[in-house]
């Protein structure tokens, strides 16, 4: 049995490698990744986490002719596509480049999924398909325009997927809509190493504990919330991978959409204040003005995921504030 991991060397794919060889310990895994937001220090973490020796492949999604000649060498059961580009607000200020990237490689990867009759295809989508709609979201609400033409792609790559499955009845999709990934692996080797700016709090937060940055800038203090802040949906990253190898597992026919999220929000005050907590580290925090487009709330409804996909995210927000300090405490040190 072999798998493909699209974009395997970035923040979610690497430790949905981990979860993948833990259930499937003889599974043929390859990863492909253009290191333009990971960094190749991941693949030796990765080695020394798994015991592998990994099959990795430095390749560009949009190269038509070097995915064909992946396809060519590789015998794959399932995909899992986590590769594109992931920066809201780079987004906004370079639409193109988003929708070149993150489309055209999917549709590189969908051709030869139906060339090579591979069954299942486990697309990596975000929360931010819903736009400006009302927590908890559900899998059915109607997806109002994105905030973001990243949104927008993750939107577009769904409606592709789910055509190509309706025309092609043998095909299992699951798209899976994940909200607010943080933490990393509770060996401190892997974690969230973007090579770019963050598009996610949490490594923000690690930065002022290290004292990179002098502040944490929250935006925004009088939303309608418990204590102003905005709340989201914050979800371990290895209960994002272990809800990849579920979907994996229990993929049907046709494309199915599911949430994974903890279904519980959090605000962003109440995130540092955990983090300080659990890891004994003052973070300090001035508080800005809101960013144009952000919600005062968005949390996730996971009743689907629940049932469909036997998954549950189990792990607390002490846990995420915990484990990701232990990788960047490593860091430090390294």
């Amino acid at each position: 049995m072999g798998f493909l991991i699209a974009g395997g060397i970035g923040f979610i794919g690497s430790h949905t490698y981990i979860s993948l060889r833990k259930r499937f310990p003889n599974a043929r895994l390859v990863i492909v990744d253009n290191l333009t937001n990971s960094t190749i220090q991941t693949l030796n973490s990765l080695m020394e986490v798994t015991g592998d020796s990994i099959l990795f492949h430095q390749l560009d999604l949009c190269d038509e002719q070097a995915v064909e000649h992946l396809f060519n060498r590789y015998h794959f059961h399932g995909i899992l596509h986590f590769a594109g580009y992931k920066a809201v607000e780079e987004s906004v200020v370079n639409p193109l480049k988003y929708y070149i990237n993150n489309i055209q490689g999917t549709l590189n990867l969908v051709k030869q999924c139906l060339h090579y009759k591979i069954e299942r295809f486990i697309f990596s989508s975000s929360a931010t398909v819903y736009g400006n709609g009302k927590s908890p979201f559900k899998e059915s609400d109607s997806l109002l325009p994105a905030s973001s033409p990243y949104g927008q792609t993750k939107a577009i790559c769904e409606r592709i997927l789910q055509d190509v499955a309706y025309a092609n009845p043998w095909l299992r999709v699951s798209l899976l809509r994940y909200f607010n990934p943080i933490g990393a692996h509770e060996s401190g080797l892997i974690g969230e190493s973007p090579t770019s700016l963050p598009s996610n709090l949490m490594p923000y937060i690690t930065k002022v504990a290290k004292g990179e940055l002098p502040i944490l800038k929250i935006f925004g203090g009088d939303y309608p919330t418990l204590d102003g802040t905005a709340v989201r949906d914050y979800i371990h990253v290895m209960d994002v991978a272990e809800g990849h190898v579920a979907a994996l597992e229990h993929v049907r026919r046709g494309a199915h959409v599911y949430n994974l999220g903890t279904g519980r929000g959090t605000s962003v005050l109440q995130l540092v204040r955990a983090f300080e907590q659990v890891n004994g580290i003052k973070v300090p925090y001035q508080i800005v003005e809101r960013r144009p487009g952000d919600l005062a709330s968005v949390y996730a409804n996971v009743h689907k995921a629940e049932s469909g996909l036997q998954w549950k995210a189990s792990r607390t927000i002490e846990n995420m504030c915990r484990d990701a300090w232990n990788f960047e405490k490593r860091n430090i040190l390294i």
